[in-house]
């Protein structure tokens, strides 16, 4: 008689699976920044960046000239522009921010890599939009190594672009103008999905009468718009003011504002988290020795103790990551 056999139930313990109830987790997660700030000419896009926690700058124009910061060689090809953050990713380095200055000016780097690959003079030359199609999964691929590069090195991520007058042809109201990203719109809606935070930076601007006429003047005030108006493009997740000083501390100030610092909880994470470090003992020492009840140094350490095992995760995933997972806290 033919005895039928039946699979055995596969648990999670026997799968290794990491999509288990056991995994699941709950609340906001303080990781770092990636922002678009775009905005005209000359508006201060870069002395923003530049703002920023220890930043290197990867410029594809001469935008920073004037600024005493870290930057790359500018780059000439797209495949110079995913070296260096192959560097940043794998190599020991001590800064905390990558500034892209700026996405319209790398863009023609990726065209000119997609023509490259398929044999073509021009991006227009594939027809029908469909170089442009080629180039939004060049764009992926890049936005895919900058979220390597931000777990595993939990570096903010900052994107310079120029600003443009676009007409949009809304349904409901009729054509406008209004401010977007100087990009083309495929690549650009890529772009607007992936950040946290699409800011648009301008003068600002007051209207006053004289002799019966309206006219513009400056107050000299740099602004940062960060929801959405008619007039420009804008987003964000952090439950910002619609209006901000332009200026990195304030905005991180805001961003953090509205991240809950709740010192028993983030010491019980940090006891969670602790004993799966290769080497906890530093760890350890850090929560009783130094940060204690305080909750900005919990969190300080939570940060680290989060990036430390993000980097050993990652070290198994990519063997060429073993060195960066061995370092100290």
């Amino acid at each position: 008689m033919h005895i039928a056999k039946t699979q055995p139930h596969l648990t999670t313990a026997s799968t290794g699976s990491r999509m288990s109830l056991a995994n699941i987790t709950r609340g906001k997660q303080e990781r770092p920044l990636r922002v678009i700030v775009y905005g005209v000419e000359g508006v201060g896009k870069s002395t923003f960046g530049s703002q920023a926690p220890n930043p290197i700058f990867l410029c594809a124009e001469d935008g920073t000239s004037h600024l005493d910061v870290s930057r790359f060689p500018s780059p000439r090809t797209w495949s110079e522009v995913v070296e260096a953050i192959r560097v940043l990713t794998h190599e020991e380095h001590p800064y905390k921010t990558l500034v892209i200055d700026t996405l319209d000016w790398l863009e023609p780097l990726c065209w000119q890599h997609v023509c490259q690959q398929h044999g073509k003079q021009s991006i227009e030359d594939f027809g029908y939009g469909k170089g442009y199609v080629l180039a939004v999964d060049q764009w992926r691929i890049l936005l895919g190594r900058l979220d390597t590069l931000l777990r595993t090195r939990r570096m903010h991520v900052v994107l310079v672009a120029h600003a443009a007058v676009r007409r949009v042809d809304d349904p409901q109201t009729g054509p406008f103008d209004r401010y977007r990203m100087k990009l083309h719109e495929k690549s650009a809606d890529v772009l607007r999905e992936w950040v946290d935070a699409i800011l648009f930076a301008r003068h600002e601007v007051k209207t006053i009468e004289r002799n019966g006429k309206a006219r513009g003047m400056s107050s000299g005030v740099r602004l940062l718009h960060t929801t959405w108006t008619a007039a420009y493009d804008a987003k964000n997740r952090f439950d910002l003011p619609d209006t901000l000083p332009l200026a990195w501390d304030e905005f991180e100030a805001a961003v953090r504002a509205h991240i809950p610092a709740d010192a028993n909880k983030m010491k019980a994470e940090l006891s969670e988290l602790i004993p799966r470090l290769n080497d906890p003992q530093k760890a350890e020492k850090a929560l009783r020795e130094w940060a204690g009840d305080n909750p900005a140094r919990l969190a300080q350490l939570l940060d680290k103790v989060r990036g430390k095992l993000a980097l050993q995760e990652a070290a198994n995933d990519d063997p060429a990551l073993a060195g960066v997972a061995g370092n100290d806290l």
